[in-house]
């Protein structure tokens, strides 16, 4: 198996109070580039929690995460965003379009936040990434405009535009069709087993967690 892309090691996150909350519990996991993980569990589980420490979104009360061999616990705010922008890319339940801006200018929004290329290649990019996803015929569109699978796939064109080595999704068919979920299943998988990219999905979805590599089943904020 490849090396280690991103490797947590005892990760805890607790929410302190009166009555402190667990919301993940002692996880070590590790994911690998090309493998597609599935995080599954029952709802209030923590599957999204350890989705988020995984994807530097949140920092472990106890425990380190490492992105390559980078201790990204003891990173600052400023070097945690770095590696998210340049690094990871992110899918979510709602897709999150800017909902003013046109399909191929979301996509190229990452792009030009990193500022690695000229605008001539932020859109050639866009457009083909949007092409590869099978929305080249969509790009000036609203999101308003959009059903719900295609404002989904222009959400993994956003996630793939500084090219990550990880894409972390968090129930990205939850709010899909029967078709369009499959579609977007589909992608996921060949972003992992095509491209060589580590994907980690939290799902609901019992076929979508069959279609993975691996999967790992969250209850009560521990690996079941």
């Amino acid at each position: 198996m490849s090396e280690a892309l991103l490797q947590a090691q005892h990760i805890s996150r607790r929410l302190p109070g009166e009555v402190v909350v667990t919301l993940v519990d002692d996880i070590s996991v590790e994911v690998h580039a090309g493998e597609f993980l599935a995080i599954t569990g029952p709802s209030g589980s923590g599957k999204s929690s350890l989705l988020y420490l995984l994807g530097l979104l949140d920092k472990p009360t106890s425990g380190r995460v490492w992105f390559s061999d980078r201790e990204t616990t003891k990173c600052d705010e400023n070097e945690l965003a770095d590696i998210r922008l340049n690094h990871l890319g992110f899918v979510f339940q709602s897709h999150f379009l800017l909902p003013e801006f046109e399909a191929i200018e979301n996509v190229m929004l990452p792009m030009q936040r990193l500022g690695k290329l000229d605008q001539s290649q932020i859109d050639r990019r866009a457009r083909l990434l949007l092409s590869d996803l099978g929305l080249g015929d969509q790009i000036k569109k609203l999101p308003k405009q959009l059903s719900g699978g295609q404002s989904q796939r222009v959400a993994i064109a956003r996630a793939l535009a500084n090219d990550p080595q990880i894409i972390l999704a968090d129930e990205p068919t939850g709010n899909l069709d029967t078709k369009s979920s499959s579609v977007v299943q589909d992608i996921l998988r060949d972003l992992a087993r095509k491209q060589g990219r580590a994907v980690v999905a939290v799902t609901h979805d019992r076929e979508f967690a069959q279609s993975a590599d691996r999967i790992l089943t969250i209850v009560d904020g521990k690996i079941s």
